[in-house]
């Protein structure tokens, strides 16, 4: 009995031991990221300052790589085109973990009122754009820069191996060239040495500061693109039976596509959605042209939905085109994958994020249309990709501007959580696998 009770006593002091250790290391994580706040700040709005287009981000990467590796962090250019990787050694054996930051802007022109608002302009596909930092991918950079500094400084109590991907174009590479999350992999991003998980967040505009939404399985949507060419025969506009009216048939072809997730799709099982964003045709009022182009994006979060929302978009698309005469050719990419959170993982990890947050600020949310490239890792991987919040305490939703819009904002208070959720992920997992071990 009094050996029980010894074992007991000593398990017990073990367990308040590792307790107080955790809460001192929390503690020293939030006095880090209070510290650093105005740096992580200041960072973010140089990046909004002076965005660059993906597989473009050279001023980024730079700043990036040097500021690895004035922490004595092994740094790696040039992964993915301007991606950057930096290695941290822990003093402690451990896992690989993986933290994901997106570098790229988008080819929209700012109208945001502040005194750091971009003002650059470059060339997209040909065409004169301005440059902006309308999603967020700012405040990722900033944020884990912090992290890096953070755990740089804490690396001799760190577990393991943290791999710092920053990662270019995750918005898509220019046309004709290979870019993103995809091709950071194929060049061995996961490798030397292998990476167990990989952990990402997104800023989002319409969740409060100081929040933090998640969803276990598919959180985001896998994105199609697709090119759509109805050929048809030209005429005079005042003759059109003497041709095939190519813009009328492509106009049964937009609402038929809308038919297939309306009336064929079982959106009970999983949000879809088909859109047609450009339609081409035509030169002058008077000639029906001879031929329409339209593009546009399929959003899915099953894949045999997306499979069979595939196959009724050929047959619709060619059949219309057959009732009028005409005869049309569909063209379907995949761009990203289904972002899957893993659920073990999430399991594992979310009372870290509660422990960060207050249990109150950390939410389910609905699965999202939108999709991210982030989802390549998850298909090699087990990964948590979750959002932090970045709207000013108190605004109505509703009011807060879209992501990939020109008055897209992000209030910067919630920079700080996303700095302490990433750092917590980092030791909390360490430990909990070395418990396991």
């Amino acid at each position: 009995m009094k050996k029980l009770l010894l074992l007991i006593g000593t398990a017990l002091l073990c367990n308040l031991a590792a307790l107080a250790q955790s809460n001192n290391r929390r503690a020293a994580i939030d006095a880090a990221a209070d510290k650093i706040e105005t740096k992580t700040i200041a960072w973010r709005r140089d990046f909004h300052e002076h965005p660059e287009l993906g597989n473009r981000e050279f001023r980024t990467s730079k700043i990036i790589a040097d500021h690895l590796r004035s922490l004595g962090i092994e740094v790696k250019e040039g992964v993915g085109k301007t991606g950057v990787v930096g290695i941290l050694k822990g003093g402690l054996p451990g896992p690989v973990i993986g933290l994901r930051a997106d570098m790229d802007a988008l080819p929209i022109t700012e109208r945001t009122p502040v005194p750091f608002a971009s003002k650059v302009k470059s060339s997209y596909n040909g065409q004169e754009v301005g440059v902006m930092h309308a999603c967020g991918h700012d405040s990722h950079v900033a944020i884990m820069m912090s992290v890096a500094e953070i755990l740089a400084g804490m690396r001799k109590d760190l577990r393991g191996t943290v791999k710092f991907i920053f990662q270019p174009a995750e918005e898509g590479p220019p046309a004709g060239e290979e870019g993103g999350a995809a091709l950071m992999i194929k060049e061995g991003v996961l490798e030397n040495p292998k990476v167990d998980v990989v952990f990402g967040l997104h800023i989002n505009s319409a969740t409060e500061s100081g929040k933090i939404k998640y969803r276990s399985e598919g959180a985001m949507a896998a994105s199609d693109w697709f090119t759509i060419k109805v050929h048809g025969k030209g005429s005079h506009g005042s003759q059109p039976w003497g041709g095939i009216d190519p813009i009328v048939v492509s106009s049964q072809i937009v609402e038929g596509l809308q038919t297939i997730i309306s009336r064929q799709t079982e959106l009970t099982k999983d949000a879809a959605v088909i859109s047609v964003c450009v339609i081409q045709g035509g030169v002058r009022s008077n000639i029906i042209p001879e031929e329409v182009e339209m593009t546009g994006t399929i959003r899915t979060l099953d894949t045999a939905m997306q499979r069979e929302i595939h196959d009724r978009m050929r047959r619709t698309v060619t059949k219309i085109a057959e009732s009028a005469g005409a005869t049309a050719d569909i063209n379907i990419e995949n761009k990203t994958l289904i972002t899957y959170n893993d659920p073990a993982l999430v399991k594992k990890t979310l009372p870290s994020l509660q422990r960060t947050a207050g249990e109150a600020n950390v939410s389910w949310m609905d699965a999202m249309t939108g999709s991210e490239d982030f989802s390549f890792f998850g298909s090699h991987v087990p990964s948590f990709f979750f959002f932090l919040g970045g709207m000013k305490p108190g605004q109505d939703p509703k009011t807060a501007f879209p992501h990939h819009t020109a008055d897209f904002y992000i209030d910067e208070s919630g920079f700080k959580l996303g700095v302490k959720a990433f750092c917590n992920l980092v030791f909390d997992y360490g430990e909990a696998q070395q418990k396991h071990s």
